[in-house]
């Protein structure tokens, strides 16, 4: 039986989501196959080994009980965890890794690269892959190179001056996005109508990362394309994010309070077709592997433009990504099994 350790929650805005996604694959996880190593990162960034219920995860009650200090060996010849228990150390073999945390500090290619350092398998995109998908700007170019349109921007860094900002929104024109570069779940994303919110929006961001994007507004509506694959590629169902008012902010994307997922999207065939052609042309050019949501927009005209890669996306019951894919028939159960098992592949 194959040992894959788990690891939830981390040093971000996301912590909470990480602890209900990772609950669900726990729970899902082929236990005839594959024994589960739970392992939380704490808001702090202490991490645990994790003995106790797993109900207590998405209860967010985890770290008070069953808790042993553990970190992952860099070690090759350990090839594994080490715990600290009351008698000594204690190094638990790994066969591979699943990182299930979202945003900085666990999407971004930070524990990526200390477990490919460690020689341990990971289960989804590497440390490459995962730096460049958090990265909008930088994903933005390579996209472009691969022949995919995507939305005409601008990076200012904390020398900016206010002239400038104006000149580069006035070249793109209003309404237009302010974003962080690196940051993941819309954290320090504003949507700017006229020149008065634009210093504001610029400050916001840059809360969030050394580096802001001002992106021209796309017409028409956000859509997603679950993508699985290393060599060969599946593609799920696509979806489209129906808004009422605003954008698909962090709110709206667990609440779902003005807004509706559609999946399949209610598009013709011919441009679903598109969209997921566009979306492993992206996952190819980004270096992704295992598993990846891919997000465009789709114009009123029928254009496709690019938006982002999330490398590890929502895996709750009712998250996108497992919902595409139940789509194509690959259940929760069948979906975990799989993914790890591209994990572990040379």
């Amino acid at each position: 039986m194959k040992k894959i350790l788990v690891l939830f929650g981390g040093c971000s805005p996301e912590y909470v989501v990480s602890l209900q996604s990772a609950y669900s694959v726990l729970r899902h996880m082929d236990r005839e196959r594959y024994r589960p190593i739970p392992v939380g990162i704490t808001q702090a960034g202490d991490w645990f080994l994790y003995t106790g219920k797993w109900e207590a995860i998405p209860a967010g009650t985890w770290q008070e009980r069953h808790c042993l200090p553990a970190a992952v060996s860099p070690n090759r010849r350990d090839h594994g965890l080490l715990v600290w228990r009351r008698g000594g150390m204690e190094i638990i073999p790994l066969d591979g890794a699943f990182p299930v945390l979202h945003g900085k500090n666990g999407e971004d290619g930070t524990v990526q690269g200390l477990l490919e350092l460690a020689g341990i398998p990971v289960v989804g995109c590497g440390t490459l892959a995962s730096a460049l998908c958090m990265d909008k700007d930088r994903a933005h170019k390579l996209a472009a190179l691969a022949g995919v349109k995507v939305p005409r921007g601008t990076v200012v860094d904390r020398s900016w001056r206010e002239d400038d900002l104006q000149r580069a929104a006035r070249d793109l024109g209003y309404p237009l996005f302010v974003k962080p570069v690196r940051a993941g779940s819309s954290f320090g994303i504003t949507r700017v109508t006229g020149p008065e919110a634009l210093v504001g929006a610029v400050k916001e961001a840059l809360k969030h990362d050394r580096e802001a994007l001002l992106e021209e507004a796309v017409p028409g509506f956000e859509v997603g394309c679950a993508v699985l694959g290393n060599e060969e590629l599946t593609v799920g169902l696509v979806d489209e994010i129906q808004l009422s008012q605003g954008f698909f902010d962090y709110e709206e994307k667990y609440t779902l309070k003005t807004s509706a997922i559609h999946c399949p999207a209610r598009i013709r065939p011919e441009q679903a077709a598109a969209i997921q052609a566009a979306a492993r042309t992206i996952y190819r050019a980004l270096d992704c592997r295992v598993f990846a949501r891919v997000d465009l927009f789709l114009t009123p005209e029928g254009e496709i433009y690019f938006n982002e890669v999330n490398t590890i996306p929502g895996f709750t019951a009712h998250s996108r990504y497992p919902n595409m894919m139940k789509g194509i028939g690959l259940d929760f159960s069948a979906l975990v099994s799989r993914l790890i098992a591209l994990g572990l592949e040379p």
